[in-house]
């Protein structure tokens, strides 16, 4: 069962069931030109809020080697996809004016799409100088995510597109990855099955 946090802003509830610290493992299987790269490593995941209408996002990765060696992290913050009102607060450190949007569970009903999900944007940002903005669904207990653009920094590796499946099954948070990176076409990269951890 799910308990949601009274102070969760009503725009996360689509989401809630995601808030929380996951572990459990992954595989990488990807082919970098003639070779294909394959092995497990850990992964902790976790998603939190801060009282503002998206969530925070950070991942963490290790090989399953006998140092447990780190392999990559991200960033992020997740959030329904609509457009930004007088009420919200930004650019930068200006705050809102007026009422702050859709702020019931009755007003966020309204922002479904025609399929009975929610649009949302996630945004990504990698430490090597990637940063990817995704744009997808949340329909239940079930994400899917293609990304919208991957900006680089002059110095990054070549990574030009990717999409990303979560669901939550038997209690577990299975995730998948595909990327198109290093001269590659979109192919599978990694997938993992996380459990949340109390």
């Amino acid at each position: 069962m799910i308990e949601l946090d009274a102070d969760l802003p009503a725009e996360l509830v689509p989401l809630s069931w995601l808030i929380g610290v996951w572990e459990g493992t992954g595989v990488v299987n990807y082919a970098v030109g003639e070779e294909t790269r394959n092995y497990e490593f850990g992964h902790r995941l976790s998603f939190s809020h801060d009282g503002l209408p998206h969530l925070n996002y950070t991942s963490y990765t290790w090989l399953l080697d006998e140092n447990l060696t780190p392999l990559a992290t991200e960033t992020g913050y997740w959030r329904l996809s609509r457009a930004a009102t007088e009420g919200d607060p930004g650019p930068g450190l200006l705050t809102g004016v007026g009422i702050r949007p859709f702020t019931t569970a009755r007003s966020v009903e309204t922002l479904r799409n025609a399929t009975g999900g929610f649009d949302i944007e996630v945004s990504i940002l990698h430490p090597g100088g990637v940063s990817e903005l995704y744009v997808g669904q949340v329909k239940g207990p079930r994400i899917d995510l293609v990304t919208d653009a991957v900006l680089r920094s002059v110095t990054s590796k070549e990574h030009s597109a990717s999409t990303r499946l979560y669901g939550l099954v038997d209690n577990h948070l299975l995730w998948a990855w595909d990327i198109a990176a290093l001269g590659q076409e979109l192919a599978s990269h990694a997938s993992g099955r996380l459990a949340r951890v109390e």
